[in-house]
């Protein structure tokens, strides 16, 4: 389970990070800061970063995906990154906090997939935010974690374990 859910990363707000003590964001990037099938940043993404930025909060991205399509966005923002991830594997997220020269506890991971991003997250001690996907296509390995999700998803909404609405 997510510590939190939003619609997007445009709902996350650096003071509401701030008073929970996170002083650093590691963040997927396909389907949760772009859509998973286009390259570069766009305006309103670059202005949350800025804004990340500007309240003093550490923006790092993490992404399982291979370094040419990371550098590719990452770099020109000036936003450094880890390729290649294995998430949900502990050893990228440990890697991220220490290149935040932050503690766990100081960092929120933000994504749009359970078995990936907020378990690697919570399996890590981190705060963890859930976010929509941006598109509803998926490159065709994500399409099997969908799956198994849409599942675990269904089953805690039938528990009451959660209580958002998909859209």
């Amino acid at each position: 389970m997510p510590n939190e859910h939003v619609k997007s990363v445009f709902e996350i707000d650096p003071l509401h990070l701030k008073r929970k003590g996170i002083k650093g964001i590691i963040t997927d990037l396909d389907n949760t800061l772009i859509p998973w099938d286009v390259r570069d940043a766009n305006p309103e993404i670059i202005n949350w970063f800025e804004k990340m930025a500007k309240h003093e909060i550490k923006v790092m991205i993490i992404s399982n995906n291979n370094e040419e399509r990371v550098s590719i966005f990452s770099e020109p923002l000036k936003i450094p990154y880890v390729h290649s991830a294995r998430k949900p594997l502990r050893r990228s997220f440990n890697k991220a906090a220490k290149q935040l020269n932050l503690t766990n506890k100081q960092i929120a991971v933000i994504g749009d997939q359970l078995l990936t991003d907020i378990l690697g997250g919570n399996l890590g001690g981190f705060y963890t935010i859930l976010v929509v996907p941006i598109v509803q296509t998926d490159a065709k390995i994500t399409r099997i974690n969908r799956a198994i999700e849409r599942r675990i998803l269904n089953y805690l909404r039938k528990k009451g374990k959660i209580t958002w609405e998909e859209d």
